[in-house]
């Protein structure tokens, strides 16, 4: 921990190197439990097209096509979670913004819900997956300017306001999504209950593909706005003073955020707690240096969302524990430390 915090740059390939082994892991991990170094075989195996074993082409067929998107699609979802938790931590100035929390998941879940249960209404065949990151982007972004209208008076972001409406805001969107259920026929009912719950077993090549364009938007965008939410952290005025273009930061920021949740729950269901637990680790272990915070926020939520996906698949084996699930039983407790050990937080 203080080699970090003296030499952060070191943390990126730390954590890269970590993202790599989970990965490697999650492919061997299942029903069909299949050892690291098999892992690395059955990879050459399937680039290369040499399969000289029967045993070896069922092991290809299981990581390529099963378990490679899903582990891809985990690593995705992740490092979006954890980019878009810090991206919102460094806009409102306080490590207890997260998505998840403040109303954000919750529009992105409405706007992929109404796809899911009204698309097939305006639509003569089956709903294209595609449409749901931009319903979910929408979502998202609806929410993210509402929180922030409402949150901030004069450049000041009112830290209890921002959680309440949060709350109100996440009330609202859920209720809209409760109601969607309830006109929604029992195979969509089915699918709208475990999606909510947040999980990746369905990841398919296509998924990744559709998301991929939401993900590449914000992975660009985000290192550019990280000096600007080091100025942010002197206030606005100051920021401004310092040559920060205070309003176009704040516009790409929400645009970002609403493009990394929106792709997340689009494709996993909303998952919390990771954009608030990774963010704030990272600045504990390296500091708050968003040039280095976000890189690393995004590489360490991506190993804990797979990590926490190698979970749900061995817990309740042969069944499949929802992750959400997972990452409430990690985050909650952590959330409720941190407001412990920033008593005073509610009082800003």
């Amino acid at each position: 921990m203080p080699l970090l915090r003296t030499a952060p740059v070191l943390a990126l390939p730390l954590l890269l190197a970590l993202a790599l082994l989970v990965g490697v892991l999650s492919l061997g991990t299942g029903a069909v439990a299949i050892p690291p170094g098999r892992v690395v075989q059955v990879l050459w195996a399937g680039l290369s097209g040499a399969l000289p074993d029967p045993g070896l082409a069922r092991d290809v067929a299981i990581v390529l096509d099963i378990r490679m998107p899903r582990t891809l699609v985990g690593l995705a979802v992740g490092a979006l979670l954890a980019l878009s938790g810090g991206l919102l931590q460094g806009l409102f100035r306080n490590p207890l913004a997260d998505p998840a929390l403040v109303g954000v998941s919750s529009g992105s879940t409405l706007g992929a819900a109404a796809v899911i249960v009204l698309g097939h209404r305006f639509a003569t065949g089956p709903v294209p997956f595609e449409l749901l990151p931009i319903a979910a982007f929408v979502g998202a972004l609806t929410a993210t300017l509402l929180l922030y209208a409402i949150a901030t008076r004069q450049g000041r972001t009112s830290i209890a306001v921002m959680l309440l409406a949060g709350v109100a805001l996440a009330a609202l969107a859920m209720a809209g999504t409760g109601f969607l259920a309830f006109l929604s026929d029992d195979r969509q009912l089915r699918d709208l209950s475990f999606w909510t719950m947040g999980a990746v077993g369905g990841a398919t090549w296509t998924k990744l593909f559709a998301i991929l364009p939401m993900m590449a938007l914000a992975c660009l965008i985000a290192p550019f706005l990280a000096r600007a939410l080091n100025a942010l952290v002197l206030g606005e005025a100051e920021a401004f003073h310092l040559g920060i273009p205070v309003q176009r930061v704040k516009a790409l920021a929400i645009l970002t955020i609403a493009a990394a949740v929106g792709a997340a729950v689009a494709t996993a269901g909303p998952i919390g707690f990771v954009g608030l637990v990774v963010p704030h680790v990272v600045r504990i272990a390296i500091g708050p240096d968003h040039r280095i915070l976000l890189p690393a926020s995004a590489l360490l939520g991506a190993t804990l969302l797979v990590a926490a996906d190698m979970v749900a698949r061995v817990a309740v084996a042969p069944a499949e524990l929802p992750i959400g699930i997972v990452t409430a039983l990690i985050g909650a407790p952590y959330f409720l430390w941190l407001l412990l050990r920033r008593s005073t937080v509610l009082d800003a």
